[in-house]
């Protein structure tokens, strides 16, 4: 596989720790979340550090296709029936209030930051699409419907969102991150009430904030039980159409397109991390079949944690856990939702208040029917008989050809061949061979 976004960087350097330290706020995960934590805190005047196992950058963030939209599905209408017209409503202007946050930070960080509207689409439903209209027009926001796209084939509708945009998330975050206290290549291995056991020392803390795209911390929150992991893949076209706007299909199996200088990024065949799905396959299918002329010049897949009910978490890590803050479950919408996310944990280490901070809330009602297919997932690769086992809860690791790693259904870790970690939650390698 080969990332778009990592090409002809060469990304910011920052020391190891190298003794035990004493801090205010220690926030864990260097991605985007993490990096806009330490930059907000860093603007408050505020005591931090940022401690990242690896190097900035370099987990889920330089996958991400870097859409910068509210538009995020059909999720409006199911958060109006879930929780309600209010949680809605704070769902949908924290995201508005991200776009115009990212537009206003791109005037001082260059990050090829380009204003884009954003559509979704659906073959053969529209009135899925016109339901998500009036919900928005309820909310306040006037979503235009129509069935006019730049796409090569007729659609039933499209929910057009003006005003959103796209950037370069690398550039964005190694701009981002200069002049803040971070240390790369230390790697927390244990958490304490507020006190971190890395690899080079210990920091003892006032309040932590978890950003490790999954929370690593099994016996506080339930987060293994309220998440999920899923890849995604995405490949990048030469000789393809400027499509002059952002777009997502919210069809089953559907795809997402943006443009990206003289490329054409086309993403889709998402499945369960460590279950079988079309993968490539469906995004290559799509591409031969719509964009015969194009040629194929990078590729990869990325992964993406899932909540309970489409909404992230964000917030404090559990009742039981004080001081202690974390964000995941970003679904598609990493970029969005980090800086929501960076705002809210913000504020709530200051000791101040967030107008965003309730619909995202950890401790929201956890009875869904993902919470019970989570479950039941996780229990039958629990039992299956294979020594080739997860080391975050034991279960039974897959073999992942497309990838060539060995992935885990329950919570998503992977490994490479040898059983060397790839993506957390698990915290060490695999035995494997």
């Amino acid at each position: 596989m080969e990332y778009l976004w990592t090409k002809g960087l060469t990304p910011p350097e920052f020391p190891p720790l190298d003794s035990d330290i004493d801090t205010d706020i220690l926030i864990i995960g260097g991605g985007m979340a993490g990096i806009l934590c330490a930059m907000m805190l860093e603007e408050a005047g505020a005591d931090y550090v940022l401690v990242e196992g690896e190097r900035i950058g370099k987990g889920i963030t330089k996958g991400t296709t870097a859409v910068l939209t509210a538009q995020h599905d059909i999720l409006y209408q199911d958060i109006v029936k879930k929780h309600g017209k209010e949680k809605a409503s704070q769902y949908l202007y924290a995201n508005l209030h991200a776009v115009k946050a990212y537009r206003r930070l791109s005037k001082e960080i260059p990050c090829d930051f380009e204003d884009r509207p954003s559509l979704m689409f659906s073959r053969n439903d529209r009135a899925l699409l016109e339901r998500e209209a009036d919900t928005l027009r309820q909310l306040g926001y006037d979503a235009d419907l129509t069935t006019d796209t730049p796409l090569p084939f007729p659609v039933a509708g499209a929910v057009k969102y003006e005003g959103m945009a796209q950037f370069h998330p690398l550039k964005f975050l190694y701009g981002a991150a200069k002049n803040l206290r971070i240390f790369e290549q230390t790697y927390v291995k244990k958490l304490e009430s507020t006190t971190a056991y890395t690899t080079k020392g210990s920091i003892h803390a006032r309040k932590v904030i978890v950003t490790t795209h999954f929370p690593f911390i099994n016996r506080h929150g339930l987060y293994f039980a309220k998440l999920y992991q899923q890849r995604s893949y995405v490949v990048a076209l030469e000789n393809a159409p400027d499509l002059g706007c952002t777009i997502e299909d919210v069809d089953k199996g559907g795809i997402y397109l943006r443009n990206y200088g003289n490329l054409l990024l086309v993403g889709g065949g998402d499945h369960r991390t460590g279950l079988k799905g079309s993968g490539f396959t469906a995004v290559r299918d799509f591409c031969r079949q719509y964009y015969p002329d194009a040629r194929e010049k990078f590729s990869w897949a990325n992964q993406d944690c899932i909540s309970l009910d489409g909404i992230p978490y964000i917030g404090p890590y559990s009742r039981h856990f004080p001081n202690v803050y974390t964000a995941s479950g970003f679904h598609l919408w990493g970029m969005t939702t980090s800086l929501i996310a960076a705002e809210i944990l913000t504020d709530m280490v200051l000791g101040c208040s967030n107008r965003f901070a309730p619909v995202f809330s950890p401790q929201r009602n956890m009875l869904t029917g993902q919470l019970f297919i989570n479950a039941g997932i996780s229990a039958l690769h629990f039992l299956t008989p294979t020594v080739k086992r997860c080391p975050h809860m034991g279960c039974a690791l897959h073999w992942n050809p497309v990838e060539h790693s060995w992935d885990c259904p329950c919570h998503g870790s992977r490994f490479d061949q040898h059983g060397n970690l790839i993506d957390n939650p698990a915290r060490r390698n695999s035995h494997v061979e």
